[in-house]
């Protein structure tokens, strides 16, 4: 299915299971929806799964740049709006929970229950933002996928996963080289440019879940547990053997985690 913003951005969006509740699955940097593969099915069974592939990833459009935050938000509502959805349970992994938290800020009657997935509430430092917009550059001008491959997925799996299941680095890789190097340029310039979320976790009172790995070395495991209890109604779910990716290091557990927040 194909939804267009009102910009004429394509917002390419996968659907699996009919029925049930919807849940909106947002993939972070430098991947696409594909990373949800391995909970989708198991999800597919009881709610309606959507999965978008932000404009510039995957097989979205590649609009200019840069994409903020709040950009990508109107386009999650403008595909809800396509499928007749009025709420839904919201999902964001990385920069996709930059995207859902920009979501909740524009369109927070919209949210039945909300999880954030190895992101943040915090924007970047200006040493981070910096070396966003170095990294776009980059990439620009090599147009190509690879320094933001060599820059990102190392140090988004744990260090057991690298060891023992480099496999799923490759899976990991495979989908990161699908995207255009001006999309994620794109992206990396609106990362730099988001402002903070912190000011609105107190007011978000539906069923929150924070899903951290615990061996996540871009959130800490403190950084987390600050994010979890910003909520009124949030709490944290850990994955043992994770890293940043624990949709692939972990599925089961994120699975399970997403279940549990799906039956309040």
């Amino acid at each position: 299915m194909q939804v267009f913003a009102d910009d004429g951005a394509c917002v390419d969006v996968r659907i699996d299971g009919a029925n049930g509740d919807p849940i909106v699955l947002l993939a972070g940097f430098p991947l696409a929806r594909d990373i949800w593969n391995t909970c989708v099915e198991s999800l597919a069974r009881r709610y309606r799964v959507v999965r978008p592939d932000l404009r510039g990833v995957g097989a979205s459009s590649v609009p200019d740049g840069p994409y903020l935050m709040d950009v990508l938000a109107a386009d999650v509502a403008a595909v809800l709006d396509a499928l007749g959805v009025e709420r839904a349970t919201v999902v964001g992994h990385s920069v996709g929970g930059y995207v859902a938290l920009a979501f909740a800020r524009m369109f927070t009657e919209r949210i039945a229950r909300f999880a954030l997935v190895c992101s943040r509430l915090a924007a970047d430092t200006p040493e981070q933002a910096a070396a966003r917009r170095e990294l776009a550059d980059r990439v620009e001008l090599e147009q190509t996928m690879e320094p933001v491959i060599e820059a990102y997925l190392p140090r988004l799996f744990a260090p057991l996963t690298l060891r023992e299941r480099p496999e799923l680095f490759e899976s990991a890789r495979r989908i990161a080289r699908q995207n255009d190097p001006r999309g994620a340029a794109a992206l990396l310039r609106g990362m730099a440019l988001r402002n903070p979320s912190d000011d609105i976790a107190a007011d978000l009172e539906m069923p929150v879940v924070m899903v951290a790995g615990a061996g996540d070395t871009v959130i800490p495991m403190a950084e987390a547990r600050s994010i979890a209890t910003a909520f009124p109604h949030g709490r944290l779910r850990l994955c043992e053997r994770s890293g940043h990716l624990p949709m692939l290091e972990e599925p089961g557990a994120v699975t399970e985690a997403l279940g549990q927040l799906l039956s309040e």
